[in-house]
């Protein structure tokens, strides 16, 4: 207020108006082609629901700063532009150290691929099975291919490729605040982005009995386009089911998770954040995950399964990027 005192009315004006042309700048900053902007703000985060898993509480206050959101998740399209530019090579794709493999569903998987001796089912999770040769070209194993599929989201994409792809195109991963700020739509105290009740017309998730039988109900027995449902009352599309999403943050295991137990090894990447659930995710949580705004795991950054996807974010000029 001395500040004030001291200034005469135009000086004053001035220096409001510089204040607030510096604090709008962040949001008229041209939006890049194909992302949201979002002003940020404070919402609550997570859930204390009686249904809440470990990882999605505590509910509690969280702070972003203006940031964009891609509007969908990378589609295959966009990632082939990427490769075609970088010659890059995924971790599912190989060759050494690279795996070389990756993660399919049992139901998807063609008969001839189940039968060979180097597809690995999972132990106790006998409807994953690891095929050698599938990748995000050929997302169904040996012999597959995206031509039908360029509208979907990429899948077979580790956190780590993830993150060179964000890179190349002059982005980077969504924090775990902002991916769920941007998820919630502006909307509180609800489990998704239209309501408190599920409704397949808006997500693609499974129907029927996991893992032998998915009813279709929604049209898709795995991805669909990236526009196919209806976005949320920010714009954004396929937020929650379709796939999990990579976020930057590493995961925390809570307290009570048994992978909190499990000590990190020497030279171990840490674990990160997924985001949002997939196709063979629930509305209810009878199987899998209960896919909804909150819905939240971790897994190894070299992981990559046909139900593993991400979108990029980035910050406006001159806005720090909020804290991991």
């Amino acid at each position: 207020w001395i500040l004030f005192e001291s200034m005469n009315f135009v000086t004053f004006y001035t220096f409001v108006t510089f204040a607030l042309f510096c604090a709008h700048a962040e949001l008229t900053e041209e939006v890049p082609e194909g992302m949201i902007p979002l002003e940020g703000g404070s919402f609550m985060m997570g859930s204390d629901d009686k249904d809440a898993t470990p990882d999605e509480k505590p509910k509690k206050k969280a702070t972003v700063a203006p940031f964009f959101i891609d509007e969908t998740p990378v589609t295959n399209k966009d990632f082939r532009k990427f490769v075609k530019e970088t010659k890059f090579k995924t971790e599912a794709q190989g060759p050494p150290p690279a795996f070389g493999w990756s993660f399919m569903l049992a139901l998807d998987t063609p008969k001839e691929i189940l039968a060979k001796e180097s597809t690995r089912k999972i132990p106790n999770q006998d409807h994953w099975v690891a095929v050698e040769g599938a990748y995000w070209r050929q997302p169904r194993g040996p012999g597959s291919g995206i031509a039908e599929v360029m509208d979907h989201p990429v899948t077979h994409v580790s956190w780590n490729d993830a993150k060179k792809y964000c890179e190349h195109v002059g982005k980077r991963l969504p924090t775990d605040k902002e991916w769920e700020f941007a998820a919630r739509g502006g909307v509180a105290k609800k489990q998704w982005p239209w309501g408190n009740k599920p409704d397949i017309t808006k997500y693609n998730i499974w129907q029927g009995k996991f893992p032998k039988e998915n009813t279709e109900e929604d049209g898709f027995l795995t991805t669909s386009p990236v526009k196919h449902f209806p976005p949320n009352p920010y714009g954004i599309y396929d937020m929650i089911g379709n796939v999990w999403e990579w976020v930057a943050n590493k995961y925390k295991p809570p307290a009570d998770h048994p992978q909190s137990k499990q000590q990190q090894q020497p030279g171990e990447a840490p674990m990160r954040v997924m985001r949002g659930g997939s196709f063979v995710d629930s509305a209810d949580g009878s199987f899998n995950h209960k896919a909804r705004i909150t819905t939240k795991m971790g897994n190894t950054p070299d992981s990559s399964a046909a139900n593993t996807g991400f979108r990029c974010a980035l910050s406006p000029k001159h806005v720090k990027r909020d804290e991991l």
